[in-house]
């Protein structure tokens, strides 16, 4: 998870689905504008272009009008990731990726050794619940705690994570290659620059492996 803006004012439509006994918060607009806010990657796990969107309220509705329609209860999200949050109010009380201070790629650490097969390490750096919560709600998706069917999707998910982090770790590589010009050189830490971005997959996971390492850090510290 990475800090996202919310797009303020709200899209105009759900005004007018408030105002209606039973209207709908997938009103003209909302996906496109919530797809645009997230970078077109699911909030939770950072799998960018999902082929299955969720609308997800971040707070449980539980038929909670208000909750259901309130833009800043409505979150994109994959799949994999609303039916692993889906019902369960552990999850009503976890950090907010739309909420700057609740620095949520900051006080929950992200890792996961470049090599096949391997699980994703989920460490929450602070003893709340928000974090404490959150890292339980991060360990379920990458690692798959509980159902067959979602083990699978997890497996699935991080065989795409691997691939990124194995993608990214070569850049660094390349970075670090003394045989490169002040140009290739500077050709390359745009590339890395542009993984730190909030756009790109997964990068909760790229930014901590800056931060563990003291020379990489000192080159990228403003990105991330």
């Amino acid at each position: 998870m990475v800090y996202h803006e919310k797009t303020q004012p709200e899209p105009p439509c759900l005004a007018a689905e408030r105002a209606k006994k039973k209207g709908t918060y997938n009103c003209e607009g909302v996906v496109t504008q919530l797809k645009a806010d997230f970078k077109n990657k699911c909030y939770i796990c950072e799998q960018k272009e999902p082929t299955s969107i969720n609308i997800e309220h971040f707070k449980s509705r539980k038929g909670d009008k208000n909750l259901r329609l309130d833009w800043n209860n409505l979150f994109y999200c994959c799949g994999h990731c609303n039916n692993t949050k889906l019902a369960k109010t552990i999850y009503d009380s976890i950090l907010n990726c739309t909420i700057k201070e609740h620095g949520v790629d900051t006080r929950i650490k992200y890792e996961i050794k470049p090599f096949p097969k391997e699980k994703a390490l989920i460490t929450a750096l602070e003893d709340t619940p928000e974090v404490q919560n959150t890292a339980h709600l991060l360990n379920a998706v990458y690692n798959g705690i509980d159902t067959e069917q979602k083990q699978i999707e997890a497996a699935n998910l991080r065989s795409d994570l691997l691939k990124e982090i194995k993608l990214f770790g070569d850049l660094l590589f390349d970075f670090d290659d003394d045989t490169l010009d002040s140009d290739e050189k500077e050709r390359v830490k745009g590339i890395i620059i542009r993984h730190l971005r909030s756009s790109s997959k997964f990068t909760a996971f790229k930014r901590w492996i800056i931060r563990d390492n003291e020379v990489l850090k000192a080159d990228f510290k403003e990105y991330i």
